[in-house]
């Protein structure tokens, strides 16, 4: 490849990275891993002969989604639900935009409900209803059926229409709400979220790290403001809860109690025991 055409390419690929690595979080949930899933294709692409591809935009599509989809069946072995008949694939042409609306209005609480998804659900999810990637496209990814593909997404949606309703989805609002204000240094909105006898307790590796117990919502608003830049929304044991993740592994894991819309108390955790046991039910949760 000579320098100039290469320079096109670099020019063009840097043109697609933003969407693409967009993309690779979204499939991922990890924005280094997501990063790391894109520098990969670029690798790809820059030993592939450019001029044989048709549309370079679908082609770093698919060498990224299929990436991150080898990431995600190596966190997990495949489950049998990708396998089983959809019982309810008379319902597959439910409303992708209804589905795209509801994704949208669930903001960080989608990352947690795609969590529980088979790995084609999640990707077939994410490319159609958050991409606008034809099933055509997703099936060859996939290498599956059109048919196939279609009922996965349909699969997605009904479970994140069903993870959008009741206690658990408000509680994974509340906790993204103070996620989102603490990255922005809202103490005002960090205040109205936290019970006023709010306290925090960090267990003794987070100690070791220089975190301290707190008593009151004030002094934990004080000290969230203009941080958890690097945490994002997750569950444990089922209940909303965030995360600092670096390479793939879990460093901080923060747990929330919940009474009465506000939030009462904060678990900080960074014993490398539960980090660990975290990371391996993460890789292996269904």
């Amino acid at each position: 490849m000579d320098s100039d055409h290469a320079d096109e390419l670099a020019l063009r690929f840097d043109a697609e990275r933003p969407r693409l690595t967009a993309l690779a979080i979204r499939l991922l949930g990890d924005q280094h891993a997501a990063e790391d899933a894109v520098q990969e294709a670029w690798l790809r692409l820059s030993r592939q002969d450019a001029r044989s591809i048709d549309s370079l935009p679908a082609w770093l599509t698919t060498v990224v989604s299929r990436i991150c989809l080898d990431q995600l069946r190596a966190r997990r072995p495949e489950v049998l639900s990708e396998e089983r008949p959809d019982s309810s694939a008379a319902h597959s042409d439910d409303s992708p935009s209804e589905a795209a609306v509801l994704a949208e209005s669930l903001s960080e609480a989608l990352v947690v409900v795609l969590e529980t998804l088979s790995p084609p659900e999640r990707l077939a999810f994410v490319l159609h209803d958050l991409f606008d990637v034809p099933f055509v496209t997703i099936a060859e990814i996939l290498s599956i059926s059109h048919a196939r593909a279609r009922q996965h997404a349909s699969r997605a949606r009904r479970r994140i229409r069903g993870q959008s309703q009741g206690r658990r989805s408000t509680d994974y609002h509340l906790v993204a709400a103070f996620l989102e204000a603490s990255r922005g240094g809202d103490f005002a909105e960090l205040i109205s979220l936290l019970a006023p006898d709010a306290v925090l307790e960090v267990d003794a590796a987070a100690r070791a790290l220089g975190a301290e117990d707190l008593r009151t919502g004030q002094l934990i608003a004080d000290t969230f403001s203009g941080r958890a830049r690097g945490a994002a929304l997750t569950t444990v044991d089922g209940r909303a809860a965030a995360v600092w993740m670096h390479r793939g592994r879990a460093r901080m894991l923060f747990t929330f109690g919940i009474r009465g819309g506000r939030i009462t108390r904060i678990d900080m955790t960074a014993d490398p025991d539960t980090l660990s046991e975290y990371t391996r039910s993460r890789s292996t949760a269904q």
